[in-house]
């Protein structure tokens, strides 16, 4: 709901596809920044509290977002001032969050599902949220949609206070922050499918999921919407997003994720061509739920991957690279994709998205078809 109503407010006051791309470039760059030292951060001490101790930080922060709107005659840039702050809490946050996941469950094997039984969850908020922001934006304000963020904050700690996890140990650490830091740039280069995953997720995230930042335009400008229409797009994407992960979730343990992989990133350029092309409404959602459906799976199965190839050691290193490579290099890419679109238009932008999208996905299909056929002979032997 928040980010719902930062980009919005953010376009209308606007009315620049620059300024959604400098939005999501304050919502997201300092992930990118600090990343690494929150994968650090996961790996030495006790992953629950470092995550109890980010979801309180992110409730203050949007209370702050709440008393600034209801309260002083805000500008843009106070809101972005914000927003640099979640970004900072999150670079902490998502490496703890998502490494936590192999600590919830007996059996390793389970991981997948796992992963995307939490992303499947996470989507619901995605589908709900957006249309829960658009509605509250046209009727009560603002304001009010803040505060119902600050106050599911509530909710979310006590349900994490409620949580019971086997006993932490904490580990005896003979160097320093670092060398940690270090030594997780050493494992990723020792480890080529590790590295090339996190490459692929890196391009995605740079020059294709960015067309996220252009929806607020498709609403108003092609669709000729409001708010409303606007969460309706978000909450598509959600629902897309759902299907992926209830599709992930569905999958057996010994399925070749690197071939799902491939279909996936395709599934995900074909989308975003269609989508390009659209001016009603029932199809513009209709593509939009693709794109969503294929992002969500393509992140999903990404994370999985890192997750099983990666030791318990630099598992929450591995993490931040995955949190840099996905959320980092997303802001980049409005930034860059909201500067073409004021000079080729939205619609071009998005057609472009979607070519770049197969031929990435064309690029690394030798490397994957590898692990495919590795997997196959694995399997006979």
């Amino acid at each position: 709901m928040q980010r719902t109503a930062v980009y919005w407010t953010i376009y209308m006051q606007t009315h620049s596809p620059f300024m959604l791309g400098l939005a999501v470039f304050a919502i997201q760059f300092p992930s990118f920044l600090f990343s690494l030292f929150g994968g650090v951060v996961a790996d030495r001490y006790n992953r629950y509290k470092v995550l109890l101790i980010t979801q309180v930080v992110s409730m203050i922060q949007a209370v702050l977002l709440t008393l600034l709107v209801l309260f002083t005659h805000y500008t843009v840039f106070e809101i972005l001032a914000l927003s640099v702050l979640l970004g900072i809490i999150n670079a902490f946050d998502m490496p703890a969050r998502q490494s936590l996941v192999q600590d919830m469950i007996d059996d390793k094997e389970d991981l997948g599902n796992a992963i995307a039984l939490n992303s499947t969850m996470n989507n619901i908020a995605r589908f709900i949220g957006p249309v829960v922001s658009g509605i509250i934006l046209d009727d009560l304000g603002l304001g009010i949609c803040f505060m119902m963020n600050a106050l599911s904050f509530i909710a979310v700690i006590t349900t994490l206070l409620m949580m019971r996890l086997p006993a932490y140990v904490p580990k005896v650490h003979t160097q320093n922050a670092l060398k940690g830091l270090k030594d997780g740039l050493k494992y990723l280069k020792a480890s080529p499918p590790i590295g090339r995953v996190i490459l692929l997720i890196a391009l995605y995230s740079l020059m294709i999921i960015p067309y996220i930042t252009l929806l607020p335009v498709i609403a108003k400008m092609i669709l000729n919407g409001n708010a409303t229409t606007y969460g309706y797009l978000n909450s598509v994407t959600g629902i897309g997003a759902i299907g992926g992960a209830i599709f992930l979730a569905s999958l057996k343990p010994n399925v070749n994720l690197n071939r799902v992989l491939f279909i996936i990133m395709s599934v995900l350029g074909t989308g975003l061509i269609l989508l390009s092309f659209s001016h009603i409404l029932l199809l513009a959602l209709i593509f939009a739920a693709i794109t969503g459906f294929a992002i969500m799976s393509l992140a999903t199965i990404g994370n999985t991957l890192l997750q099983l190839n990666s030791s318990t050691e630099m598992r929450g290193r591995i993490i931040s690279y995955f949190a840099m490579a996905y959320f980092g290099l997303q802001p980049l890419g409005a930034l860059f994709i909201g500067s073409i679109s004021n000079y080729v238009g939205t619609a071009r932008t998005i057609f472009c998205q979607g070519i770049a999208a197969v031929l990435i996905a064309i690029l690394f299909f030798p490397y994957l078809w590898r692990e495919i056929r590795s997997e196959k002979t694995a399997l006979i032997k």
